[in-house]
């Protein structure tokens, strides 16, 4: 079964309720509705109702079973979420009336479903900044437990004829954390091993990635690297991991075997952690746009509950399969 396939395969196991905050797009009607034709979800789509409604005789599409519209103006959770809104901000002083107008927001509104139990995982972004949808997720649901860090990653699918090894990968940083230090580093290392092993049942191999492999080069970037590897290595002893590496001896067994001949991931890394935000976000780009790899994301992690943020050039498509990676994420949280 090609990656793709398995991941909306294990997504439809799990029967989650996931909100889409932007439900009155096109686009996210659009994904609702193939998510639950194919079972991949219970898909609820917040906004004004009658604008969704319209948009599902737009595209001549019924509202499944599966398929729930949640109005902030009238739904019978509003009080509740105001509430619950402001007893999470009223510490930075938010009053009563500010937390109720901001419960109508549609991205608080997900975010807040989510917090209180009615829903396992919110989808935003199509429209929306990804600042916009991040710190929602940061105020409102809030990192797990132990988490010190939220970061993001990019699924990316190898399935196509011309991609000589197949499969599944994990690219972080490329969304979220500019410039992370060696310790952050670390905890993103560890929070990807963790989301690959979620998502494809995997053992995780993860690389540290550099323009240095094991110490062929000298410089502060190379020593980051490094320590950074340590410190993950130091957290969890079992984890094959290795750095730092260059791509190819991350990547391809017959270069890792002259460059890193000792290396725990022996040229079959699936888990890249990028050294900073502008090698891991033009490295997703190429892989998909120059080498025809299936991206997925940025997937948010270190979040006490799934919420993930979406490209505003998205498809419908790419909503279909961030709603089965955010079921995925509610799965491994079960």
């Amino acid at each position: 079964m090609k990656p793709l396939e398995t991941l909306l395969h294990n997504a439809a196991l799990s029967r989650h309720r996931i909100l889409l905050s932007e439900g009155s797009d096109p686009r996210a009607v659009q994904a609702a509705h193939d998510a639950a034709t194919q079972g991949v979800a219970r898909v609820g789509l917040v906004g004004n109702e009658a604008e969704v409604i319209a948009q599902f005789q737009a595209l001549g599409l019924p509202i499944a079973n599966d398929i729930t519209i949640f109005d902030p103006e009238t739904s019978e959770h509003s009080s509740e979420l105001a509430q619950l809104y402001y007893d999470l901000r009223k510490h930075k002083g938010v009053t009563e009336t500010v937390a109720a107008k901001a419960a109508h927001n549609p991205h608080v509104f997900a975010a807040l479903m989510v917090k209180a139990g009615h829903a396992d995982g919110t989808v935003g972004g199509a429209v929306a900044t990804t600042a916009e949808i991040v710190r929602t997720a940061i105020q409102v649901i809030g990192p797990k437990p132990g988490s010190k860090l939220i970061s993001s990653f990019f699924l990316m699918l190898l399935c196509q004829p011309h991609h000589e090894r197949k499969g599944a990968l994990i690219f972080s940083d490329s969304g979220l954390v500019v410039d992370p230090n060696a310790e952050e580093m670390a905890q993103i290392a560890l929070a990807s091993a963790a989301s690959f092993n979620a998502l494809t049942g995997e053992t995780p191999r993860v690389a540290m990635l550099s323009f240095s492999t094991h110490g062929s080069a000298k410089h502060d970037a190379v020593t980051k690297v490094a320590t950074a590897t340590q410190i993950a290595k130091d957290s969890a002893p079992d984890l094959l991991i290795d750095g730092e590496l260059q791509f190819d001896a991350a990547f391809v067994p017959g270069v890792a075997a002259k460059k890193a001949p000792d290396s725990a991931t022996a040229g079959q890394a699936n888990v890249f952690i990028f050294p900073n935000l502008d090698a891991g976000n033009i490295a997703y780009k190429i892989a998909q746009r120059v080498g025809g790899a299936n991206a997925i994301g940025p997937v948010l992690q270190g979040l006490a509950k799934p919420a993930n943020d979406l490209s505003r050039g998205c498809s419908a498509e790419d909503i279909l399969h961030m709603i089965a990676v955010t079921a995925a994420q509610a799965s491994a949280l079960d």
